[in-house]
């Protein structure tokens, strides 16, 4: 059985990552219950794309499956997806884009962020092309109303500390590059905002 930990947003390692789930946070202080897409104004967002992909949650049967609505242009390469035409890199089935040994592996970190309605963070760790180490971080934010997750926004970062390292392919098939998950936490702590103010404001916790 995968585990996760509870943790706080201080699991979240990269800066932009921070960011993106501090927006978060204000977004749920406007509302009871999920956020709405709509309320959801990361500050440069614009420089974020390219690490990031957004999905639709279909959920009518079983089980759940994500439809790819936005990817990012770094993660194309990152999938060894540039062959597949742009059009077509979108409005398909996150299973079907990356196939069933690589959906297999991440399927439960979509499937919590659901079922528990909060950010998922994890680190998974994968070897470049040459053999380097690369820490692979995935922050999934949940969006959606009346306690339904109907969207999914994901950031992806890759760091090495031995240095530069060759993102094509990253999380291909090959044997030396099937990822290792290290780290799986549901963040559920100490955010619960308060009643929201008359002016709009309420009390939650941001990290820097």
């Amino acid at each position: 059985m995968i585990e996760f930990t509870s943790s706080d947003p201080s699991a979240v390692r990269s800066v932009r990552q921070r960011d993106l789930l501090n927006a978060w946070l204000r977004a749920l202080g406007a509302r009871p219950g999920l956020p709405a897409r709509g309320d959801y104004q990361p500050d440069r967002i614009a420089d974020e794309l390219t690490d990031m992909m957004e999905f639709d949650v279909h959920d009518e049967g079983e089980p759940v499956r994500f439809l790819i609505t936005h990817e990012g242009a770094r993660l194309t390469a990152t999938y060894g997806n540039e062959d597949v035409e742009p059009a077509r890199r979108t409005n398909r089935y996150l299973d079907d884009a990356i196939g069933p040994e690589r959906y297999a592996n991440v399927v439960s970190l979509y499937r919590v962020c659901v079922a528990h309605k909060r950010p998922v963070f994890s680190v998974s760790t994968v070897q470049d092309a040459d053999g380097k180490d690369v820490s692979y971080e995935r922050l999934l934010l949940p969006f959606g109303r009346e306690g339904r997750v109907q969207q999914i926004v994901g950031s992806y970062k890759t760091i090495s500390i031995e240095g530069a390292f060759k993102i094509s392919n990253l999380m291909g098939l090959r044997p030396k590059a099937t990822p290792e998950i290290l780290v799986r936490a549901i963040i559920d702590r100490d955010f619960v905002p308060r009643a929201v103010d008359s002016d709009g404001s309420s009390d939650l916790l941001e990290i820097s």
